[in-house]
């Protein structure tokens, strides 16, 4: 799996944020090269905190979608150090595009989002994760905040099969336990 240069001070922080906040990583990290991860549910700015530390700790080198509102002095250069891409909500279709674009070009490439798109609940996740992954023929790793117990789990990884409504029913199905801070998965 991609990974940082080994940093102890970036390890020791994500650690560090990591337990302060009581919250630890379960499940194991697959050895795969290139992939989609995908975390859920997405209901809080916490989540962006403690999914952050978590990949500082873990040594990871994932590229990690942001909204393009976050990009503003002095936090953008430091968001784009970690490996956060700016991206233009009001233009969907050029995210996947892009994003296949970025896998095109990289042998070992992580790259990260939430499927709903946003905090807020939706009835819908957005498809464009699995567009890019099955574009990419990459797999999907499923991952999950679950706020009650304070874990980020590390799930199974999920290969799409062409049948995007099976394969999205699907990867509800195993979010269906998750809660986030404000709500769950449903």
């Amino acid at each position: 799996m991609p990974q940082v240069a080994p940093n102890r001070f970036s390890r020791w922080l994500g650690r560090t944020v990591l337990r302060l906040g009581g919250w630890r990583v379960v499940g194991t990290l697959p050895d795969v090269p290139r992939l989609v991860l995908i975390a859920a549910p997405h209901s809080s700015n916490w989540d962006g905190v403690w999914g952050m530390a978590a990949k500082l700790a873990l040594g990871l080198d994932a590229r990690l979608l942001g909204k393009s509102s976050l990009f503003w002095w002095p936090l953008s250069p430091l968001l784009r150090r970690l490996g956060v891409i700016p991206v233009d909500r009001s233009r969907p279709q050029g995210v996947v595009e892009q994003a296949l674009e970025l896998f095109r070009h990289s042998p070992r490439l992580w790259f990260a989002l939430a499927p709903e798109g946003t905090r807020r609940a939706v009835r819908e996740w957005k498809t464009g994760f699995w567009k890019i992954a099955h574009g990419a023929q990459v797999p999907v790793l499923l991952a999950c905040f679950h706020y009650p117990d304070r874990t980020i789990g590390i799930g199974p990884l999920f290969h799409t099969s062409g049948d995007l409504p099976a394969d999205m029913a699907a990867i509800r199905a195993w979010y269906r336990p998750w809660m986030g801070r404000n709500r769950d998965t449903s």
